[in-house]
């Protein structure tokens, strides 16, 4: 990658708080089923993220959830996970998972989903990860394509619930 994010005026990137609460829900939902979260169980998630350090680089997180701010209103307009693992292979090499893309439907067209998905790309970057991969519906191919992904196989899961 090696190219460094260009963030939009009016729009700040920062790692998820917890006053974004309100505006992550309405946000993620419009990616998937939130469920009726308490601010409580919130706070508890982003205290669990803060508690994992990478092994490698000292002070650095596994779970690294980003928000799009628009500095006007001071919302959440998209948010983006990478979390990275350590492996065994590659020498103990780091792999960084993007996870949970969305953006606010009020900000749609304005290119945050893909400000997002490269800011996340060069965390993965900066933080040493051989490779970043992300899963996503058929549908989106084309969008992740022109982030700079390309289909590397196939997705295999199994549900519960």
């Amino acid at each position: 990658m090696n190219a460094k994010t260009i963030i939009p005026n009016g729009f700040s990137i920062r790692r998820i708080q917890l006053s974004d609460f309100e505006d992550v829900k309405i946000v993620l939902a419009g990616l998937t089923a939130v469920g009726p979260i308490t601010l409580s169980t919130y706070e508890n998630i982003l205290n669990y993220w803060d508690s994992l350090k990478l092994m490698t680089i000292p002070g650095e997180y596994v779970y690294n959830t980003y928000v799009v701010i628009d500095k006007n209103t001071n919302s959440v307009a998209a948010i983006g996970t990478i979390f990275v693992e350590q492996k065994i292979i590659h020498d103990g090499g780091l792999v960084g998972h993007i996870e949970d893309i969305a953006v606010n439907s009020d900000y749609r067209g304005q290119k945050l989903g893909k400000l997002i998905i490269d800011y996340l790309s060069e965390q993965g970057e900066k933080l040493g990860c051989y490779k970043v991969i992300l899963d996503c519906d058929v549908k989106n191919v084309g969008f992740y394509e022109k982030c700079n992904y390309n289909q590397a196989g196939i997705e295999m899961q199994t549900r519960f619930n």
